[in-house]
């Protein structure tokens, strides 16, 4: 973490400085993240001074993972099956019948730490754990005070308790949430899981079922740290940056104000310097710190000069720094240092009096939100860097620019933040509350009233102290842009006031706080009801013409993916083509295994009949596709064409899964994409050309902040035999972060589809003629029926794949004149020895058409630690025979 160190002699404390060389008290830190073990506690009848000595035998023990929970320990050790498989997850004992001392575990760690000298310092550090805990090392007891609560990072020093050998046990016992929640099919189940500060979902969601153990376990990563006498926490970095900005060019100063804790662990005491360099500046400040005390210590603002700034996605570039944080004990000892990355931005907001709702500024720029609702990454608590930066790269790739992290889950973890960071996605990030746990609605299925609810958690000072520690840990992340109390509620006013006047301005100070998630203050609700939704299949003419929330925190539907996605986790007999029941409820009659999966309630109800009815399943997944396709671009682009005047945002409901469930997801579980995804890329783009299926009026969009000009639009349409007729080409522009009509092409299409339904294919050129844009929908025949589709003849399309660097692939389709349209192509890469797909990969467009006598380019990038072998390239269309290409 810590690069080689260094000493800077300054005369004054902002300077261009001298570099000459300083000593260090050999500072490190490492994760404790191998060779665990575990047993339960029912098993164990000696106390943590027996179980933490070296001499305490740990032979029988089970092999543990830390960062990881009680069932995924299990799962590794083969004791339980895949709970996201099929109905496994009945087969798992729930801790709600089990009692909690079934998931109560003991965890053990040998690990090699000496005793340091010259007054140095080590710490031992919990990132998280859940629920409750007692920490054991060398038979001493560790935390004097209980350690609960499911979102507190705690530091111990244990240097007093160091063996002198060097050889050492850390021994953990922990306990599961108390109560942990009956999960009878209800939000949250009876919805008691919430008089915890943890997470709701984990007792089953209408996404969800129940997280058998309620991810009981040593959750989060665990630190060892070696420091000198003093500690340097929660830096505190704050850019200021007055103005309204632009992406390029040369840039008026920003400010940058660091702040830092510090604590003497010594018991002498300590003076020295805390300082950082930046820009070949140094700032620095005196400071002294008396016997195990600590202080919060403000070093001078700096003025950054021209400043590389960072925007969301879509708008510029995320431009980062990085420094390193020092205590310098004496002018010459390094006591502690924290390597910092900050991206240099401020936010802002306004209301829009025309919309009835804020919007949100980056650098004093307005940004239409795009967003995307999140859960967590996997619903077993599996975080990995690689995992959060697939999936975050994926909204980036949905040509979104805002992530909400759901209040039912947890504050996400740096790990997220920093994939947020680099990919420039805002994110609005909700405390743990939820409409349906803590009282908003009378439940028959709750346990408690909704007065009781209406007070939950029962720790309401724990719920503080954990905040404030959830603040701090994500401050500096300049994706970080909004608060957020709950979802779709408040908490409770002894926790929400101090919460937003005086722990947040305290700790952070510089983002917008929303009380609760559809709250009038974010969206002024004029129409009635919870404030946000629909949540299912609508008709893709009511997102242009329907007016709903003007910042509505969660619309959405279905979200089902391909035969190759259902057949990871569902068995080959549970297959089955779900049945529309017009009018009865629930709407389709699914299988028992869908149903499971939460298909039932949001599927696809009659969208999927006008396309034909299913022949199998396969059948009917390729259909689904086209559905997401279009409800989902259709969703966005109906936002867009009404940006500032009805709406400054939207944010889908929902665009991932932490388990393998079936509604709200433009990717599975296992990270491989469906058309959802690129059905809102085509919505979202920067600069869009689309048509509102209403009265056929071709619009652009432009969320850029400078104007396009020179836009040559291509307006096209193609019969289902691929017979092309250009029904215009005109020039356009379109003035910074706006929408514009062009023309209505209605009138065309009738006529054109009337029998058969038609091919329109709208672009965008630039001076170049080079396609800054390329839309293509399909529409159905007079009756509302895809009829031609089923017209269609094959389309014998010509396929090239070339490696173009490491991991990266461009893949040419060619469809020669004469053919029909070559409709609706799923690109997949293959692993060449199993023939299933590698996962994750990422494909600048996918699901895609191309028109007779034209190409398409679609360039992929994968890990190339997925495979060793040169990957397989498939491609099959709706009237295109897969086809199996190597890659060159």
């Amino acid at each position: 973490m810590f690069g080689k160190p260094g000493v800077f002699k300054c005369f004054a404390s902002v300077v261009t400085c001298l570099v000459i060389a300083f000593t260090a008290y050999g500072q490190n830190r490492y994760e404790l993240n191998s060779g665990w073990k575990m047993s339960p506690v029912k098993e164990i009848g000696e106390p943590g001074t027996s179980v933490s000595l070296r001499t305490y035998s740990t032979e029988k023990w089970k092999p543990a993972i830390v960062p990881g929970t009680v069932l995924t320990s299990m799962l590794a050790n083969k004791e339980i099956p895949d709970p996201f498989w099929g109905m496994n997850n009945e087969k798992i004992p729930d801790i709600y019948n089990t009692g909690r001392d079934y998931y109560t575990y003991w965890f053990v760690k040998d690990f090699s730490e000496e005793i340091p000298k010259s007054g140095g310092q080590v710490w031992l550090t919990f990132r998280g754990i859940n629920y409750s805990c007692e920490i054991f090392l060398n038979g001493k007891k560790v935390n004097s005070t209980p350690f609960k609560g499911m979102f507190l990072r705690k530091s111990f020093n244990i240097t007093g308790l160091l063996s002198s050998d060097g050889n050492n046990r850390l021994a953990v016992v922990v306990y599961p949430p108390d109560p942990v929640g009956n999960p009878n099919g209800g939000q949250g189940g009876d919805g008691i899981i919430a008089r915890n500060v943890s997470h709701q979902y984990v007792a089953g969601w209408d996404w969800i079922r129940p997280v058998r153990d309620r991810n009981t376990g040593i959750w989060d990563k665990v630190y060892i740290e070696r420091t000198g006498p003093v500690n340097l926490k929660d830096p505190h970095i704050v850019t200021l940056v007055p103005g309204k900005r632009s992406t390029e060019g040369a840039q008026k100063a920003a400010i940058i104000k660091v702040s830092a804790d510090l604590e003497n662990a010594s018991g002498r005491s300590v003076e020295g310097v805390l300082q950082y360099t930046l820009e070949g500046s140094k700032i620095s400040r005196n400071v002294s710190i008396r016997p195990k005390s600590s202080i919060t210590v403000e070093l001078p603002d700096f003025n950054l000069k021209d400043p590389r700034l960072w925007w969301p996605a879509g708008y510029g570039k995320q431009d980062l720094y990085v420094t390193d944080l020092k205590f310098i004990e004496g002018g010459r000892n390094v006591s502690d240092s924290e390597t910092l990355s900050f991206g240099v931005r401020e936010i802002q907001t306004e209301w829009n009096p025309d919309t009835k709702s804020k919007q949100i500024l980056v650098n004093g720029q307005k940004i239409f939100i795009k967003g995307g609702n999140w859960i967590i990454s996997d619903a077993m608590l599996r975080f990995s860097k690689e995992r959060y930066d697939a999936e975050i790269r994926y909204h980036r790739d949905m040509n979104l620019n805002l992530i909400r992290i759901w209040g039912g889950a947890l504050v996400e973890r740096p790990e997220f933040y920093e994939a947020c960071d680099r990919y420039g996605l805002l994110v609005l990030q909700d405390f743990w509350m939820s409409g349906d746990c803590n009282g908003r609605w009378f439940d028959p299925m709750k346990k408690e009233d909704q007065w009781t609810r209406r007070k939950y958690p029962d720790d309401h000072g724990l719920f503080l102290e954990s905040a404030a520690d959830m603040i701090k840990m994500v401050r500096n992340h300049p994706s970080l842009a909004m608060w957020c109390g709950g979802n779709e509620i408040t908490p409770p006013e002894d926790i929400l006031v101090p919460l937003r006047d005086s722990i947040l301005p305290r700790l952070d100070g510089t983002r917008w706080f929303i009380e609760y998630s559809n709250s009038d203050e974010m969206s002024y609700n004029f129409i009635g009801g919870n404030g946000d939704g629909p949540y299912t299949i609508q008709p893709v003419s009511s997102f242009w013409e329907k007016r709903t929330f003007p910042f509505n925190s969660e619309i959405g539907s279905v979200g089902v993916g391909d035969y190759e996605s259902l057949e990871r986790f569902i068995p080959q007999e549970n297959m089955k083509v779900p049945v529309p029941r017009p009018g009865q409820q629930p709407s389709e009659e699914a299988d028992s295994v869908w149903t499971y999966h939460t298909y039932t309630g949001v599927g696809y109800e009659q969208s999927i009949e006008p396309y034909g009815k299913p022949a199998d399943i396969r059948d009917f997944a390729t259909k689904a596709q086209l559905v997401n396709y279009d409800q989902y671009r259709g969703l966005m682009e109906g936002f867009s064409s009404h940006m500032w005047d009805w709406y400054t945002g939207v944010i889908i409901w929902k665009t991932q899964n932490p388990w393998t469930a079936m509604r709200g997801q433009m990717y599975d579980y296992y990270l491989d994409p469906n058309a959802c995804l690129y059905g809102l890329r085509a919505g979202s783009r920067s600069l869009n050309i689309m048509c509102n299926p209403v009265d056929g009026m071709i619009m652009l969009v432009n969320n850029d902040f400078k104007p396009q000009r020179n836009l040559m639009l291509v307006i096209k349409s193609y019969d289902i035999s691929g017979k092309e007729k250009v029904i215009t080409q005109v020039f356009s522009y379109i003035e910074p972060s706006s929408v514009k009509k062009i023309l209505s092409v209605k009138k065309e299409l009738d006529a054109l589809g009337k029998e058969d339904g038609a091919f329109l294919s709208l672009q965008i050129l630039d001076g170049n003629q080079k396609v800054l844009c390329d839309n293509f929908y399909w529409y159905p025949n007079a009756e509302g029926k895809y009829s031609g589709l089923n017209k269609m003849k094959q389309a014998e399309l010509v396929t090239e794949a070339k490696a173009a660097g490491k991991g990266k692939i461009e893949v040419t389709l060619k469809n020669p004149a004469g053919n029909p349209v070559a409709f609706f192509n799923r690109i997949s890469l293959l692993d060449p020895k199993t023939g299933k797909r590698l996962l994750p990969a990422f494909y600048d467009d996918n699901y895609v058409s191309v028109q007779p006598g034209t190409e398409k380019i679609v360039n992929i990038e994968y890990p190339a630690a997925l495979t060793a072998d040169v990957p397989l390239l498939s491609v099959k269309g709706w009237n295109v025979n897969e086809q199996k290409v190597t890659v060159r």
